[in-house]
């Protein structure tokens, strides 16, 4: 009885709070089929007297949505596989292989935790631009532009990152040791043993990542506006100030662009919302 009388007030509290999350969404979709007169009006307008759907056809007949969409879902999918690739094997060493400075190697990753990505942001970028060999450089980097606007300056420095490294290792280090005595006596190397044991048993921690990563660069907006100066490179976030100028911003058609832009996000997080939670919660248990 006394756990019931603390559960319905908490999921009272939890809808109202659920409700307060889905406003500004709400809003967004709401002010995407308002006409400019009734954005700027005296009195705030919920509902439009009219439904203007010929927004989202306004919106995307201003620049090159479809070379938009195209590079951020690119740099994205790249992003997310390579990420899954190296944080998955780095976290299968750090929890399950024994050598020398293991622990000193994990701490020192972790402390990528602690430093904002916005420190490090100007270093990426001269690194970038003196990529050896690459967008017109030398051996020694000097004489062209290197990764700066492309692809792989998009997607670099997100390939890799501490927090996915520690994703992993919590989560195989939640595997019995016994599988792998297993798995040697089955005469599997420690490769077809990740590939065979470990990748199976950890779809929660995949998919975690996968929303996490996806989110994050599909999201950014600092770092392509650093690293890109072309129009064919440009994301969609940086593409929605084609609704913005000197005099004013047209609001519902920006909404309309940014409407469209969630829709992805939303269709991840459906088909990967039953291993997400699991995974957060799993991957906290064991130090």
């Amino acid at each position: 009885m006394v756990k019931k009388s603390v559960t319905i007030p908490v999921s009272v509290v939890m809808v109202f709070v659920s409700l307060a999350m889905l406003v500004p969404f709400l809003m967004m979709v709401l002010t995407s089929l308002k006409t400019m007169d009734e954005i700027f009006a005296p009195h705030f307008v919920w509902i439009p007297d009219k439904w203007q759907w010929s927004n989202y056809k306004e919106a995307f007949s201003q620049g090159d949505w479809g070379r938009y969409y195209f590079n951020t879902t690119y740099v994205t999918v790249v992003t997310v596989v390579l990420s899954l690739l190296i944080n998955s094997f780095a976290g299968y060493a750090f929890a399950k292989l024994n050598f020398k400075g293991r622990d000193l190697l994990f701490f020192i990753s972790l402390v990528g935790l602690m430093i904002p990505p916005q420190v490090t942001m100007i270093p990426v970028f001269i690194i970038l631009k003196h990529i050896p060999l690459a967008g017109g450089n030398d051996w020694v980097g000097h004489g062209g532009l290197g990764w700066i606007d492309s692809y792989n300056g998009l997607i670099a420095p997100y390939v890799a990152g501490s927090f996915g490294v520690f994703l992993f290792r919590q989560f195989f280090l939640q595997i019995p040791k016994e599988l792998d005595d297993a798995a040697k006596i089955d005469g599997m190397g420690r490769v077809r043993a990740f590939f065979n044991i470990y990748v199976p048993l950890s779809k929660p921690v995949f998919a975690t990542l996968i929303a996490l990563k996806a989110v994050a660069s599909w999201n950014e907006y600092t770092w392509p506006l650093i690293i890109t100066s072309s129009e064919h490179m440009k994301t969609v976030q940086l593409a929605l100030t084609v609704f913005r100028d000197e005099n004013q911003t047209q609001w519902n058609l920006m909404m309309a662009s940014t409407t469209i832009m969630v829709l992805p996000l939303l269709v991840l997080f459906v088909f990967t919302q039953r291993y997400f939670i699991e995974g957060i919660v799993s991957t906290g248990v064991k130090g």
